[in-house]
């Protein structure tokens, strides 16, 4: 088996999904008591944060590719950046390090071309719905990808900061995003994407007016089928 190497703390909300969502899929897959090899870099998120409020995204890659480093030289095999907003620096990162690091907009994309998607609206952090990055990736694999008009950013944008970040769950956010999902049905939009890896505590994929993709999820299992490749070929052959 080998070793995953996560950055978390991006919430650390969220990297308590990986953690057990990686755990589950190795040992749903290996049986018995197995569970993951992995090493964990958590990071204080609120440096983070104070980063991307100053546009600083040059010292959030530096920080990033540090805690790649520190990942390899403890003895991971790839490196997750538990986070869809700091994909912004995942070349960055992925520039320190020797190991592969698995890119959840590649992954999430993967999944939806697979299923035959091609408009999906994202949820996510204002940073991931402006700033353009999430959106070229996207279309790199064919996926003509859209987000709410501005008040909608908004509304998602504080949910996830104010609310999901701090493990507040309310009604009353839950009703304000599926009213943008039916909304973006109704534009031609055929799946949503849960672009932050918290939007997961609020929604459930599987009960959304259009399809729904976690990328939280969706990354998780990345990890496990790295992570496993070699015993899944062996037990092939």
């Amino acid at each position: 088996m080998r070793t995953i190497g996560l950055i978390g703390g991006m919430s650390f909300e969220s990297t308590t999904i990986y953690y057990k969502m990686i755990n589950e899929a190795v040992r749903t897959r290996l049986g018995g008591l197995h569970s993951a090899e992995i090493v964990l870099h958590s990071v204080d998120f609120q440096e983070i944060v104070d980063l991307q409020k100053a546009g600083r995204w040059d010292a959030a890659a530096a920080r990033l590719g540090k805690a790649a480093q520190g990942l390899e030289r403890a003895g991971a095999d790839c490196v997750l950046i538990c986070t869809n907003t700091m994909h912004l620096v995942a070349d960055e990162v992925a520039a320190a390090v020797d190991i592969p690091l698995l890119n959840i907009i590649d992954e999430t994309a993967k999944v939806l071309s697979a299923a035959g998607i091609r408009r999906p609206l994202l949820l996510a952090t204002r940073y991931t719905m402006e700033q353009g990055f999430y959106a070229c990736r996207m279309a790199a694999h064919g996926l003509a990808m859209t987000t709410p008009g501005e008040a909608g950013r908004t509304i998602v944008h504080n949910v996830i900061f104010d609310e999901l970040c701090a493990g507040t769950v309310r009604d009353a956010s839950r009703a304000a995003f599926l009213d943008l999902i039916a909304k973006a049905k109704d534009e031609g939009c055929d799946a949503v994407i849960l672009g932050c890896t918290e939007i997961c505590l609020l929604l459930d994929p599987n009960a959304l007016p259009l399809p729904g993709f976690d990328s939280t999820a969706i990354h998780a299992a990345a990890a496990a089928d790295f992570a496993l490749a070699g015993e899944m070929k062996a037990a092939a052959e």
